[in-house]
């Protein structure tokens, strides 16, 4: 297929896809001899265009087409996914993802799609990547194999697990509301436990190793055995007991200290202590105490999602570690939640510091005034000065020097180096 080559229905087709028009395209489509994987001039087709543009109505639409998900034919070798991570919209790599983007594709600077999301600053982006789990890859636990009686995982619960697979917020107190949410799910911890036992050892022990997914699947199976064993041995049905004690502050640092306790030793117990990765994270936390930081939680979020991540943003819920929560609490505005209900699970807990974290705030918010008002004035005075300078050399342009022009008396003085140095 040449680049360029297309008929006037298709040129027409690439500028309806640029403008957004998504009833024109699907009208478009429609017509006798469109081909949907013709290619512009660059390379690119308008699955492309629309993945670049971050239009998920229409990436959709063109993948319901048969529009191909890894057509390489762009002037840079930029993959479809590229483009999906460059314009930021996670929701439309994930729709590439799904319909088999290969995360392994390299431009002609040698950049994945994940890496190009990070040099770019879409780190929401490359989680999405690092994070997408084929719900292919349950397939074999599903189905009855060898001499087993009956399947490693129920099918009904692989769209469950598939779910959890795919999570980015690595936070135990989401994880474990979530499976308050699914309890069939913990109906079957053993089973489901099991099951990610065997993606971590599948993702150690294969030609290409995923540490990322090994430690990603041992971590979620910690939880799942720590949220059974709370339901089981102590009654704790609805994980209420074993969710707060996640959350719960220690007096004097409000600190999380179990639940640092708690993803340090999933990290300890980790049985691939050959992975680098993990090696990476005990060498981040080993000087680190408890309440110090990096956190525990911090170290898991960059190991798994990226370096650049950023779990602990100002903007996190406080409750569940959910990034942008646009609640606040409306005392000390200090805090953020996503809802009412991450706020009232912590209230037990941010009681006791609300007031102290208030006049934090306060004094916090003081400052930003005070350095935003500095710089107002600083940009005032170079303001009036850059118009006193032009109106100085309205009235008298000859009285007005360069401000490169060097003097024969500045060049006499700074004929020794040495002099210049020491001054």
């Amino acid at each position: 297929m040449k680049p360029g080559d297309c008929s006037d229905v298709e040129k027409l087709l690439f500028d309806r896809v640029q403008e957004g028009n998504v009833s024109e395209v699907k009208r478009l489509l429609g017509e006798p001899k469109v081909r949907v994987d013709c290619i512009d001039e660059s390379g690119m087709t308008m699955l492309q265009h629309a993945a670049f543009k971050g239009r998920l109505d229409l990436v959709e639409l063109l993948l319901s087409q048969g529009a191909d998900v890894n057509s390489n034919y762009h002037d840079n070798q930029y993959s479809t996914l590229t483009f999906g991570a460059l314009s930021g919209n996670a929701d439309v790599v994930k729709a590439l993802l799904i319909a088999g983007a290969d995360t392994k594709t390299k431009n002609s600077v040698g950049r994945t799609a994940a890496q190009m999301a990070g040099f770019t600053g879409q780190h929401h982006v490359v989680a999405t990547i690092n994070n997408y789990f084929p719900i292919d890859y349950l397939e074999p636990y599903i189905k009855i194999q060898g001499l087993d009686k009956e399947p490693r995982l129920p099918p009904h619960l692989a769209p469950l697990l598939h779910k959890m697979m795919l999570f980015t917020n690595l936070h135990p107190v989401h994880i474990s509301r979530y499976l308050k949410q699914t309890p069939v799910l913990l109906d079957e911890a053993y089973k489901i436990a099991k099951v990610l036992d065997l993606l971590c050892e599948k993702s150690m022990k294969a030609a290409d190793t995923n540490d990322v997914m090994a430690i990603k699947s041992h971590y979620l199976a910690c939880v799942i055995r720590q949220c059974d064993k709370a339901r089981t041995e102590r009654g704790d049905t609805n994980l209420d007991t074993w969710i707060k004690s996640l959350i719960r502050c220690r007096e004097g640092d409000m600190c999380n200290e179990y639940m640092e306790k708690f993803i340090r030793s999933t990290m300890r117990d980790f049985p691939y202590t050959q992975s680098e990765l993990l090696q990476t994270m005990v060498r981040n936390l080993a000087a680190v105490p408890v309440g110090g930081n990096p956190t525990g939680f911090s170290i898991l979020m960059s190991a798994v999602n990226g370096q650049q991540y950023a779990p602990t943003e100002d903007t996190a819920c406080d409750t569940c570690g959910e990034p942008h929560a646009e609640k606040k609490c409306s005392a000390c505005k200090y805090v953020h939640y996503c809802n009412a209900e991450c706020q009232k699970l912590q209230w037990f807990t941010h009681k006791k510091f609300c007031k102290h974290l208030g006049e934090v705030q306060k004094k916090y918010t003081k400052q930003e005034e005070e350095r935003m008002e500095r710089e107002k004035r600083e940009q005032e005075i170079a303001k009036s000065k850059q118009i006193k300078n032009i109106q100085m050399a309205e009235k008298d342009p000859e009285n007005i020097k360069d401000s490169n022009e060097v003097t024969p008396e500045a060049d006499s003085k700074t004929d020794n180096p040495s002099e210049v140095i020491e001054s």
